[in-house]
C-alpha cells in the first residue's frame, strides 16, 4: 500500500488495527498516555469499531504526570466510556526520588507497570502510539512487534504518520486532546522530565535529553 495521502495513512493504521483485533480477540488492551500520539490511536480504535473502543485502555500513572494529562484523562475516559484500567507501582512511588536516575525511574515506574499489567490482566497483545520519526530508536520497529518480558505483541498502528499528519488527523476528527498543546509542548512526559520544546527544533527536544540517549536500553526493558 502506497502511503501518499492522509487518508491512505489512516486506512492503512486501521488494517493494523482490525488485524490486531482478529488475532488476539479478548486478549487486547490499548496503552493511552494522554498524549496526542496515543490519543489519536485511541481514536483510530474508536472510529473502526463504530463508535466506542470495545477493549480496555491501559493508563500508566507515575504519579508525576502533568495536572493538565490526569484532568484530559479523566474526562476523556468518562465522555468515551472507556474501560480505563489505571495501574501504577505503589511501592516504587513511596520510595524511589523521582527522576534521579532516568534509567530506574522509568523502569519502575512505567516498564515494570507494563510487564505486571500484561500478566495481572492476560493480555497477549498491546496497542502503542509509536511513531517511526519521532526518535532514533523507534524508526527500527514494525507494525507488529514480539516481546519477551512477559511474553507479548506490540501493536503500533500509526508508525508512518509524522507530527503534521498527527495533527491534521485530529483537526480533521475533531479529536479533543491535552491543554499543555496550547501552551508549547510538542512532547507530553513526566512533569520532572519534560518541557516546552522549540517550535522549529526536534519534537522531542522538550524531553530529558539523557534518556533520550539511552532510549535503546529503555525499550529493551519494555518501555514503549
Amino acid at each position: 500500500m502506497t502511503l501518499k495521502t492522509l487518508e491512505d495513512k489512516i486506512a492503512k493504521s486501521k488494517a493494523v488495527l482490525q488485524e490486531a483485533l482478529e488475532r488476539f480477540p479478548g486478549a487486547i488492551a490499548l496503552a493511552w498516555t494522554g498524549g496526542k500520539d496515543s490519543t489519536t490511536t485511541l481514536h483510530l480504535v474508536r472510529e473502526l469499531c463504530g463508535g466506542q473502543v470495545p477493549i480496555p485502555v491501559l493508563n500508566i500513572d507515575t504519579s508525576v504526570k502533568f495536572p493538565e494529562i490526569y484532568e484530559f484523562r479523566d474526562r476523556l475516559a468518562r465522555e468515551w466510556q472507556l474501560d480505563l484500567r489505571i495501574e501504577k507501582n505503589e511501592e516504587a512511588i513511596k520510595t524511589l526520588r523521582i527522576a534521579e536516575d532516568k534509567v530506574e525511574c522509568c523502569f519502575q515506574l512505567k516498564a515494570r507497570v507494563i510487564a505486571e499489567s500484561l500478566r495481572k490482566y492476560g493480555w497477549q497483545a498491546l496497542i502503542t502510539g509509536l511513531r517511526w520519526d519521532e526518535q532514533p530508536e523507534r524508526a527500527r520497529v514494525d507494525y507488529f512487534e514480539p516481546y519477551d518480558t512477559p511474553p507479548h505483541t506490540r501493536v503500533q498502528p500509526i508508525l508512518h504518520f509524522t507530527e503534521l499528519d498527527i495533527w491534521s488527523y485530529i483537526r480533521s476528527r475533531q479529536v479533543p486532546y491535552c491543554s499543555l498543546y496550547h501552551k508549547g509542548y510538542r512532547s507530553l512526559g513526566c512533569a520532572p522530565c519534560t518541557k516546552m520544546g522549540a517550535p522549529d527544533g526536534a519534537e522531542r527536544a522538550g524531553r530529558d535529553q539523557n534518556k533520550e540517549e539511552i532510549m535503546k536500553r529503555l525499550r529493551a526493558m519494555g518501555y514503549f
